[in-house]
């Protein structure tokens, strides 16, 4: 069973894969539950094999222990990290990021784009200058190390790198410490020296490492790596010089004068640090500090206590962590040295740290806000199932309701059905006697239309004799001497004659045409012209040809014409009978022999055609 209070730490190292599990105790302290350590040999040293064997020996140490927490913290190997100090000048705070930014183009081997990167503003010295710590790792590197991770089981937090995890190990647990303090690390390929002075820290990583004994050993014994790291482990030890007693062990004698030469020249590098750092302002070491792998071969502390001349002593990153009381302490204490970044690491989960930086990969983080919206995924995607399945069954229950309300409305329209044809038959019979009913309706209107339509004409003849009358000063008379209702076909009764021409040359009816816009004529026009607007149909009687005769006014000459325009006028505008476009004269004006009365005929289109 999984305890969410426990994390795991893990430290890929070159040739060792460490790893612990914590818990926060009730002080707010690191408790130490379980931990682990096992080697990777020369594979874990190499490119190529390196990732498989990781995973190997990850997995291995998961199977031999039961971890309660999947949560781990990793540490990245030295030899694959880059870190430098780098000073800036004192600017606002605003704009340190970019300027670092820069420095970090500047500074890192390789392209940014390639590469995951953090910094740290470790403080400031007398000059005000901002001292940070700028650390780097290629992004292919900490992605196969996130794999690493996911492949077993595990969900990777944070990535941190080895100097500042020793850092924040280290001042968790010698805090107290006054004036300089060095640590060294020594690794199998790389070693880390840290300073301490004052609440700064410095550090540099050296690229010497146990590894190069192993290497050096192995080539002259003629023997392959990994024969040549057991008998290094189980019988070697750091020469003290031409004082001491060669041993008669050849193997013995050949490591440990290897050893001497590895660890000069990293006493070499360490004292050029030395001088580098007290050129930046530092003070002289004043004790030193054995952490690593390699730290525990014989004699290690007192080559460097020589070469130094300072009190060498081991560092112990459990010295303020509590341990559980299940632990073997002996066994552990074989290890502990090398445990120094795991605790680094283990400490990033309490408070605050001197120094936080996370080199998470994109990928990572990217899976790890997935999966922290997966809940949120999964709710919608369930509650969108719900719905669909709400939906589903709302509409299954309404189509069977449906279904049932059809059948019981079929059972209802079935026997009406049968009815259907006869009611049919009825409404025909019904609609055609409507249709009668209204035709006949109509006729009887129509059998008064006429009489309306001549009174209507009378009182317009009334009207243009009194006015021409006063017009013309003399004494005017108008009526109607025939009237025949006209078809598209000709007159409507047997025997009515027409004398007007349709068009002239002709005694036939005009075809129907699109009415035209009637002007107001200064002569007679012909009769084809006003015929041309009748839109009634052959069984509709669509306009009238009236011919009147009139008193023949022999002064002035156009009397005549003034009476029969004002007559053509007066019935054009007459609209509730004549379409006021479809009505003017026709044929010609003729007076009579005797010369007392003249004639004239008028073609006028109803507005509203009448059938019969």
């Amino acid at each position: 069973m999984l305890n969410s209070k426990s994390f795991l730490a893990v430290d890929f190292g070159a040739a060792n894969l460490k790893l612990a599990e914590f818990e926060i105790n009730e002080a707010g302290g690191l408790l130490l539950k379980q931990y682990g350590l096992r080697s990777m040999g020369q594979e874990g040293a190499q490119e190529a094999t390196r990732e498989s064997a990781v995973l190997s020996a990850l997995q291995g140490m998961l199977a031999e222990h039961s971890y309660g927490s999947k949560s781990v913290n990793i540490c990245a190997p030295g030899f694959h990290t880059f870190s430098k100090f780098v000073k800036l000048p004192p600017v606002d705070t605003s704009k340190v990021t970019q300027i670092i930014q820069y420095e970090a183009q500047q500074n890192v081997p390789f392209p940014l784009e390639e590469v995951v990167w953090d910094y740290q503003i470790l403080g400031s010295n007398a000059s005000g200058e901002l001292e940070v710590l700028l650390v780097a790792i290629k992004s292919d590197i900490v992605e196969g190390l996130s794999k690493v991770c996911d492949s077993a089981g595990l969900r990777l937090q944070l990535v941190d790198v080895s100097p500042a995890a020793l850092c924040n190990a280290f001042r968790y647990n010698y805090g107290d410490l006054e004036g300089c303090t060095m640590l060294l690390d020594i690794g199998a390929k790389t070693s880390n020296l840290l300073f301490f002075e004052k609440g700064n820290m410095f550090s540099r990583s050296i690229n010497i490492g146990a590894n190069a004994i192993t290497q050096d050993f192995a080539k002259e014994a003629g023997l392959n790596f990994t024969e040549a790291e057991k008998l290094k482990i189980e019988e070697g030890f750091v020469s003290l010089g031409g004082a001491y007693e060669e041993p008669e062990n050849p193997n013995q004698a050949a490591i440990s004068k290897i050893a001497r030469q590895v660890m000069t020249r990293l006493h070499i590098q360490v004292n050029q640090t030395i001088q580098f750092y007290r050129q930046q302002g530092g003070t002289s070491p004043q004790q030193l500090f054995l952490s690593g792998g390699a730290a525990i071969m014989p004699y290690t502390a007192q080559f460097f206590a020589e070469k130094l001349n300072l009190p060498v002593d081991y560092f112990n990153p459990l010295r303020n962590v509590q341990l559980d009381l299940g632990l073997n302490i002996e066994e552990l204490q074989k290890v502990a040295h090398s445990f120094g970044e795991v605790v680094g690491l283990g400490l990033r989960n309490l408070a605050h740290c001197p120094v936080e930086m996370n080199l998470m990969p994109r990928s990572s983080i990217q899976r790890q806000q997935l999966k922290q919206k997966q809940p949120y995924l999964l709710a919608a995607a369930c509650c969108l199932v719900m719905i669909l399945y709400a939906f589903g069954w709302f509409y299954g229950k309404v189509a069977d309701d449906k279904s049932v309300a059809l059948e019981q409305l079929k059972a209802k329209v079935d026997p009406l059905k049968r009815n259907e044809q006869p009611l049919q038959s009825e409404l025909s019979a019904l609609t055609k006697a409507q249709t009668e009913l209204q035709s006949f309706s109509g006729l009887v209107q129509d059998r008064i239309y006429w009489g309306r339509l001549l009174s209507g004409l009378r009182d317009l003849l009334i009207s243009v004799e009194g006015q021409q009358e006063e017009a013309l000063k003399t004494k005017v008379g108008v009526w109607v001497e025939r009237f025949t209702p006209m078809t598209l076909a000709g007159p409507v009764f047997p025997g009515s004659k027409v004398d007007v021409q349709w068009p002239p040359g002709t005694n036939s009816a005009p075809a129907a045409a699109a009415p035209t816009k009637r002007k107001r004529p200064e002569k007679n026009t012909s009769a084809a012209a006003a015929a041309t607007t009748a839109q009634a149909g052959e069984n509709e009687i669509g306009y009238v040809v009236i011919d009147y005769r009139g008193v023949n006014i022999a002064t002035p000459p156009s009397a005549n014409t003034a009476v029969a325009a004002a007559v053509r006028d007066e019935m054009a505008k007459a609209t509730n009978y004549f379409d006021a476009d479809g009505t003017t004269l026709a044929g010609t004006l003729v007076p009579d022999g005797n010369g007392l009365t003249f004639k004239f005929s008028v073609i006028a289109k109803l507005k509203t055609p009448i059938k019969y």
